[in-house]
């Protein structure tokens, strides 16, 4: 079983620059993937970004060179660096655990998810 508690969502101008943050507790087993995922009303989820247990990260095209996903395994914090974020970036962002691995494209592969963050961009 795994648990994860997102935080640091909020509404920000467009341009400007967020941290999320995922406590992550409960076994993920030696081989997992991490991600953050999110929805905005009416649209379908989207995969943002995920690290492999090994250090491997993938990025959705929309936010490439935007955003940087990273884990300090030390304190078991998944984060989401978000920087020039555009009123398009508006959702809820969830994070979202695969134990053994998954995919950023299948989000069926990921077995536990957090309750989310809402992230508001302004123009």
């Amino acid at each position: 079983e795994v648990q994860l508690v997102e935080s640091g969502g909020g509404s920000v101008q467009s341009g400007g620059s967020l941290l999320l943050s995922c406590e992550v507790s409960g076994n993920t087993y030696g081989k997992y993937t991490l991600a953050w995922f999110r929805q905005a009303p009416g649209k379908k989820r989207e995969g943002v970004a995920s690290i492999e247990s090994d250090g491997n990260t993938l990025y959705a095209d929309s936010v490439k060179g935007r955003f940087t996903i990273s884990e300090d395994t030390s304190k078991n914090i998944l984060y989401l660096q978000m920087n020039s974020l555009k009123p398009e970036d508006t959702a809820m962002y969830r994070c979202a655990a695969a134990p053994y691995g998954g995919s950023l494209f299948a989000s069926g592969d990921f077995r536990y998810w957090g309750q989310g963050t809402q992230v508001t961009v302004s123009s």
